[in-house]
């Protein structure tokens, strides 16, 4: 029987501005202190090699999204062109390092709405932000394209108020004796976590319009505008308050207008991470969700979580399962701790992406085989040296997904 398929509602400006939303959020807020507290001066050598690293995974996905335009991301491209196993072995990878996302960007809604009681708020916005996915893909890229412009307008607010300012140095740009080779490498692992959202734009490939010409053109142009934001907003909070001082400040952003005598603007910081940690959970559950739907229609997990809704053309039951396990972890879990988490998952399922790149044709549009080997290497070694907590638990969680599919196999062939 043929499983029924999502509605391709989406356009060019509707790809970008959900892959914004995932990457324009919480991570520029939450990600600048422990990257800085890892890197010390050489953190914007850590960014230019997390936007590296993403440039080739950006590459590679768009070229295997236009040739497989359906949902689930990774977990399709890996399954067609590497086999069964490798594709579920993405898939796990996504869905438990996204969930851990998930819960990182609904804890920071809390603690920056709320933080008495953040928890709290975090399992609020997980339930309303579910219930807005769940009446259709459309409506939520209308509400991600608020909170994006939301979001750059209090960024921008921030950079022109601290750079009008005389607070800064240009001395603090430049790499001192503090840098250190593993720990710009960790950099750029934890803020990875923060340009990791254009994989939305692919795992929602069956949603889109036009997708072999929309989805590669949609990943490189959110890619590119969220690099020229963050590398503004890095470097000004160097200048401002040097790599000491940003290592050290709780919310980084705040404390560059505290610096510059605008502490007025504090409020303002705190609703924009706010509705930037909103945004990127919105689009996170919707990329959850979508290659669980893909994963649940190969028997991977149960299949009534491919159900798409009659009406909203959405998988209803896979969002519905998605909130509920998002929840609980955002009632339980530690911000900086799914952070770090996440990475190491989302950087196993990129590695994938470029080995599956590799296999493309030349029809079929492969990328440069440097693009492909950089994008895998990269991956491999971003994960290796995020901080030992996150690689050990990371590590746990794929070997008990790899005994999961161990066992399913045996089973079937009994």
């Amino acid at each position: 029987m043929t499983e029924p398929s999502l509605h391709r509602r989406l356009g060019m400006s509707d790809a970008v501005i959900i892959g914004l939303g995932s990457m324009l959020g919480a991570g520029i807020f939450v990600a600048l202190t422990p990257a800085a507290a890892a890197a010390g001066s050489a953190l914007l050598i850590g960014l230019v090699i997390a936007a590296v690293v993403a440039y080739c995974n950006a590459t590679s996905s768009a070229r295997l999204a236009a040739v497989y335009p359906v949902s689930g991301g990774t977990y399709v491209y890996g399954r067609e062109r590497l086999g069964d196993f490798w594709g579920y072995l993405a898939g796990w990878a996504f869905v438990v390092g996204k969930t851990a996302s998930c819960a990182a960007m609904a804890l920071t809604v809390g603690l920056y709405a709320w933080p008495a009681h953040a928890h709290v708020v975090a399992v609020a916005a997980v339930v309303a932000l579910t219930a807005v996915n769940y009446v259709g893909v459309q409506k939520s890229a209308w509400l991600t394209r608020a909170i994006v412009a939301v979001v750059l307008m209090v960024l921008t607010v921030v950079v022109v108020t601290t750079l009008a300012s005389d607070v800064g140095s240009v001395d603090s740009l430049g790499v001192r004796s503090d840098a250190r080779v593993t720990g710009t490498l960790q950099s750029a692992g934890i803020l990875f976590f923060a340009f990791a959202g254009y994989a939305r734009i692919a795992t929602l490939g069956e949603e889109v319009r036009e997708p072999a010409r929309i989805i590669p053109r949609a990943i490189l142009v959110a890619l590119g505008i969220a690099l020229v934001v963050y590398a503004t907003v890095a470097a000004t909070a160097l200048w401002a308050l040097g790599a000491s001082g940003l290592a050290a400040a709780t919310a980084p952003l705040a404390a560059m207008t505290q610096a510059a005598g605008a502490g007025w603007l504090t409020p303002v910081v705190r609703i924009g991470a706010a509705v930037a940690a909103l945004g990127s959970l919105l689009a996170l559950i919707l990329g959850v969700s979508r290659t669980t739907l893909a994963m649940s229609r190969d028997g991977h997990l149960p299949r009534t979580l491919a159900e798409v809704h009659p009406r909203f053309g959405v998988p209803h039951h896979a969002e519905l399962a998605v909130g509920a396990v998002v929840a609980v972890v955002a009632a339980t879990a530690d911000v900086r701790g799914a952070i770090g988490f996440s990475s190491f998952g989302v950087l196993l399922y990129y590695a994938i992406a470029n080995a599956s790149a590799m296999t493309l044709s030349r029809v079929e549009r492969r990328p440069p085989f440097i693009v492909c080997a950089v994008g895998l290497v990269g991956c491999v070694v971003l994960a290796c040296t995020l901080p030992r907590a996150s690689v050990i638990s990371g590590v746990v969680v794929i070997v008990i997904g790899i005994a999961i599919y161990a066992c399913r196999i045996v089973l079937a062939r009994r």
